[in-house]
């Protein structure tokens, strides 16, 4: 592990501020915390940053600079976005885009990490197909998905106005995440 406790970042959210999905990461981020992690959120004021990402030989932003850095230095990673119909949103899918600037590190885009995954939507279909596209990209950046991810439904709300969840279910699968993500992360700092 890059320091003596795992650094785990969470990527996701949208870009309006206190939105549902930015709220189950934090939750989920507070969970990594308390397990001993050190953890970094790049919630959707960082993503609306970036710029759309461009393939093309150019110059590289500051925020895209911050968030290759992050997930070059993290243990393990958490992705939160919400379901639009029936896939991520475009704003956390140009962040996992612009981990192309990774691509010829040593380990690139999430080679070797444990990626959690938290889907909210309002209804399951929407979250389940997007809960599968984002499982689908994370194998496509070499990262290894948690069994577990959480999948909420916001169609009834999920939080109180502190930021707690709502109902057990949901507190167990944010909390089953993070856990997972910390675990994987444990394990493998432990055949080093």
């Amino acid at each position: 592990m890059s320091t003596s406790r795992p650094r785990i970042v969470g990527l996701g959210g949208t870009i309006r501020p206190g939105s549902t999905s930015e709220k189950a990461l934090l939750r989920s981020l507070r969970t990594a915390e308390a397990a001993g992690a050190d953890v970094c959120l790049l919630g959707g004021e960082f993503m609306s940053r970036l710029p759309v990402f461009d393939p093309r030989p150019g110059e590289v932003t500051d925020a895209q600079r911050e968030l290759a850095e992050a997930v070059r230095g993290a243990d393990g990673i958490i992705v939160a976005t919400p379901g639009y119909h029936g896939s991520m949103s475009g704003i956390v899918k140009n962040a996992l885009d612009t981990l192309e600037l990774t691509r010829s590190d040593p380990q690139p885009y999430f080679s070797g990490k444990p990626v959690g995954v938290i889907v909210t939507a309002d209804g399951w279909q929407a979250a389940g197909t997007t809960l599968m596209a984002v499982r689908a990209i994370i194998h496509a950046l070499r990262g290894w998905p948690t069994p577990f991810g959480a999948a909420l439904n916001a169609t009834t709300g999920l939080f109180d106005e502190a930021g707690e969840c709502l109902v057990d279910k949901d507190a167990w699968q944010l909390a089953t995440v993070a856990e997972q993500v910390m675990d994987f992360a444990l394990m493998k700092a432990a055949s080093r």
